[in-house]
């Protein structure tokens, strides 16, 4: 039996036991109740309530202008959706940064205000201060690592990083940095597949990746991009289960065409 399969809500401690036992994590994000509730009684792990609302459910070319108000309320939302899962929560572009104790704040919020698990910040050796004194507060914390969305305009891409022999060794250092800090557990994103396996083959806690290769200790999508409710993004690690684009829009014509002749509702469908 699986390690997850053997307990009735997923902790902390419990994806340290999957990566020991060699068991995959499974991770995706959510961003309200429907699809939380859906997602959590499939048997998900992990949910990631992610500042990626800011494109998918707000319309923003980036991460950077959701509030930490906005992120409470998807949080909420997930939260009351969830018996079994792990919710996860990102802090947004401007809640951590600009000290310690403004991310402390940032993440007790989260924490009391939506009923979180723990939260996400993204960063290396830059955020190591927030990340121990978030974590001292007993607030479990997640870091990410490798292209980081908040970091966009510094970056100017969103091609794979740490291509290169440096920036591979920094990114190695920061990932070391952030487990000795407190970190539980790490997202990759979009790094070569070789760097992915050596990060997690080199640290005690779980590596989560997204377009980090196989190697990893789990994944996580968005869950607009797997289900394929997003059409025009499609990068090389995404896989879609679905086409929910094409499906949607269908239902929508023919809910319209049956509107307009008068087909819906028929003789059995009203009072």
């Amino acid at each position: 039996m699986s390690v997850q399969g053997e307990i009735k809500r997923i902790t902390t401690h419990t994806l340290q036991s999957m990566k020991q036992h060699g068991e995959k994590i499974s991770m995706l994000t959510a961003y309200d109740f429907s699809m939380a509730r859906i997602f959590d009684e499939a048997g998900i792990d992990v949910l990631l309530v992610g500042d990626s609302a800011s494109n998918v459910m707000a319309g923003h070319e980036t991460t950077l202008p959701i509030t930490l108000d906005q992120m409470i309320y998807h949080a909420q939302s997930v939260i009351r959706a969830c018996h079994r899962s792990l919710v996860i929560v990102d802090l947004p572009f401007g809640s951590y940064q600009g000290n310690s104790k403004e991310a402390l704040n940032s993440a007790i919020r989260i924490m009391k205000e939506a009923g979180a698990h723990g939260i996400k910040l993204e960063g290396g050796e830059e955020v190591c201060d927030s990340i121990k004194r978030i974590v001292g507060a007993g607030v479990p914390v997640m870091g990410h690592l490798g292209l980081t969305p908040q970091s966009i305009y510094k970056f100017g891409t969103y091609s794979v990083r740490a291509k290169e022999e440096e920036e591979a060794e920094i990114l190695i250092n920061n990932a070391h940095l952030l487990q000795s800090s407190g970190c539980f557990s790490l997202v990759l994103e979009k790094i070569p597949a070789a760097l992915g396996a050596e990060v997690a083959s080199q640290l005690k806690i779980p590596v989560i990746g997204i377009g980090a290769g196989r190697h990893v200790d789990g994944q996580v999508l968005v869950m607009h991009d797997m289900l394929g409710i997003t059409k025009n993004f499609s990068p090389r690690f995404l896989r879609r289960y679905l086409d929910l684009y094409t499906g949607i829009s269908d239902a929508t014509k023919q809910y319209i065409s049956d509107v307009k002749s008068r087909d819906f509702p028929n003789e059995n469908e009203q009072y």
